[in-house]
């Protein structure tokens, strides 16, 4: 088998093998690239018009009515739960005042995190890490042998932006084949390790060593503990997904279940988190309103009826996305962009014809509304809800900051569409890429520049020139998060698109030239997903155009991707857990009680 490896190129770059034949048509090595399709009318004889053959992905409907979310209401609202929001913060302020131990410092930092509720002290967090980092390696008493103390410091200094060398763990991973690791006075630091591990970057041995060495150790743990307490609950949840990968808002709702439980809660810290989500929640719910009345008024799921309805869903990736609820603006936008991602990919891939498509994609590189007449109907209505959202959305941006940036917006939304008929051009003629090939396209096709390039306009004040210009080339941030999110979507989706007839993904391509098998191919896209957050980590620490917001957008994005898609595809079959997502984050309440 060839192997396929990464290089420091801004792309990936792979070494491949020569297939016989690119293009193959049903079944080629075991990889079926056809798909059912379905007639639009009857037989014509040659005089008649020729029928146009169109496929159909029996798309299920929405089950979130209109008239539901419009009537989602919470009672965490008002200035009742305002102040008693403002008194827990304030009791929470001294807390992180008082705290002098430096390891006291970063547990409580620590806490607020993974509680959801960091955002309200960033000031006070990054007073408190700025003077860990100015004393590292001076003042370290408190952290000799430790290895809970030490790895808890570096996660915390390299999620917030500072470099700390991985050197620290070298003395730990020597003596790691030593200690007993099943007794809890050692399993702690040792989950802590392999949490810190997930934060490192290409090179770092020791980092990559640890990973390994504490998986295998976390589980043998788990072997030899019967009984079921919060730790192995915790080691658990870790070792299904590491906490530097997990979607926040979903992780702050899990995490103060298990907080309330613990052994060391702390009530004001419980009581602000709970309060906190619910109020938050209150402004999903408005957020979600306007998005529906937005996607109600396109007509486009009743005049496209071909195409998935999935506004609910679209609007659950934006909390992912950025949670925190001063940016509502950015999440009411981003969910239209889902929205007509979605439709227009739909288009692309189920209903238009190459020609049409090439149409289309013509009319939208050249952003003109007189290319509209050459459209089919239903392309009219899909081309001008587009033009529309995207003039109403640089005008807010005009009016606001005196920036013009429709050529921004039109430049990705044409690669996008371009992206799209690259593949329907694959598609038609039967063609199996390679997995570079394939990986050249399917960064853009994923759609991740489009999201974050108006991501960066609706978060973004003041816009600077030198951002545009990263922006515009597609700085290596938004690079690397575009291809977990491709990575983790075809691991998720790629048996069901095939099925309906869609090109082959990075799991087909690769076993198509490799000889592979699917088991072997997942593994190798895993491994991918692996070498990409290398990249992406060391690009969030360079110094960078791009605010601290935008970054954690980018990488959100990534995280985002691989939660929608860890038990399948997420995003197209509504009713399994992300239908129980949506409850948790958007609807349900948590008791205060």
């Amino acid at each position: 088998m060839a192997l396929l490896t990464l290089s420091s190129n801004p792309f990936f770059t792979f070494t491949r093998l020569q297939p016989t034949s690119r293009f193959c048509r049903g079944k080629s090595q075991g990889v079926c690239i056809s798909g059912p399709v379905q007639c639009t009318g009857g037989a014509k004889t040659s005089s008649q018009t020729a029928v146009i053959v169109r496929r159909t992905a029996n798309f299920q409907p929405s089950i979130w009515d209109y008239d539901y979310i419009q009537s989602l209401t919470s009672d965490y609202v008002g200035q009742t739960y305002t102040r008693q929001l403002e008194k827990l913060k304030g009791d929470v302020k001294m807390m992180l005042g008082q705290a002098e131990k430096p390891l006291h410092q970063l547990e409580l930092i620590d806490t607020l995190q993974r509680l959801g509720i960091h955002y309200q002290f960033g000031e006070e967090i990054k007073r408190i890490l700025h003077g860990i980092y100015n004393n590292y390696n001076r003042n370290d008493t408190w952290k000799n042998g430790d290895l809970y103390a030490t790895a808890l410091e570096f996660r915390l200094l390299r999620q917030h932006g500072y470099h700390v060398p991985q050197d620290v763990f070298h003395i730990f991973i020597n003596k790691m084949g030593t200690v007993k690791p099943w007794l809890n006075e050692y399993i702690k630091g040792i989950l802590c390790l392999y949490e810190a591990s997930y934060l490192y970057v290409e090179g770092e041995n020791i980092l990559e060593e640890a990973r390994d060495v504490t998986r295998n150790s976390l589980e043998e743990y788990l072997k030899r503990t019967i009984d079921q307490n919060d730790l192995t609950m915790i080691i658990n949840h870790a070792m299904e997904f590491p906490l530097y990968w997990r979607m926040p808002r979903l992780e702050a709702r899990w995490f103060i279940d298990v907080y309330e439980r613990s052994q060391g809660m702390n009530p004001i810290l419980l009581e602000l988190a709970k309060l906190d989500y619910n109020m938050v929640q209150a402004t999903y719910q408005e957020d979600l309103k306007h998005a529906s009345m937005w996607w109600r008024s396109t007509v486009l799921p009743e005049k496209l009826s071909f195409v998935r309805d999935r506004l609910v869903e679209n609007f659950l990736w934006t909390v992912g996305f950025v949670f925190e609820p001063q940016f509502a603006y950015c999440r009411r936008i981003l969910t239209k962009v889902n929205s007509l991602i979605t439709t227009i990919d739909d288009v692309y891939d189920v209903y238009g014809t190459l020609d049409e498509l090439e149409l289309f994609t013509d009319a939208v590189d050249r952003w003109d509304i007189n290319a509209m007449e050459q459209l089919p109907r239903y392309m009219k209505i899909c081309f001008l809800a587009l033009y529309n959202f995207t003039s109403e959305m640089a005008y807010d941006v005009l009016k606001e900051q005196g920036f013009h940036i429709i050529p921004y917006l039109r430049k990705v939304w044409a690669d996008l569409c371009k992206s799209y008929l690259v593949e329907a051009k694959w598609y038609h003629e039967g063609y199996m890429p390679s997995l570079q090939e394939y990986m050249n396209n399917a960064w853009i096709s994923m759609s991740a520049p489009v999201i974050l390039v108006h991501a960066y306009f609706s978060i973004t004040n003041p816009i600077t020139k030198e951002a545009l210009g990263c922006l515009e080339r597609y700085h290596d941030i938004i690079r690397w998060s575009s291809m977990i999110f491709r990575f983790s979507d075809d691991l998720g989706t790629s048996s069901d698109e095939l099925k309906r007839g869609d090109v082959p993904k990075s799991i087909q391509c690769y076993m198509y030239e490799t000889g592979a098998s699917e088991d072997d191919a997942r593994k190798y896209i895993g491994f991918l997903i692996d070498e990409t957050w290398k990249k992406m980590n060391e690009d969030r620490n360079l110094n960078s155009p791009f605010s601290q917001t935008f970054i954690g957008v980018a990488m959100n994005v990534a995280r985002m991707a691989q939660c929608m898609y860890q038990y399948g595809d997420g995003y197209g079959v509504q009713d399994r857990e992300t239908k129980d997502r949506i409850m948790t984050l958007l609807i349900e309440p948590i008791s205060l009680t």
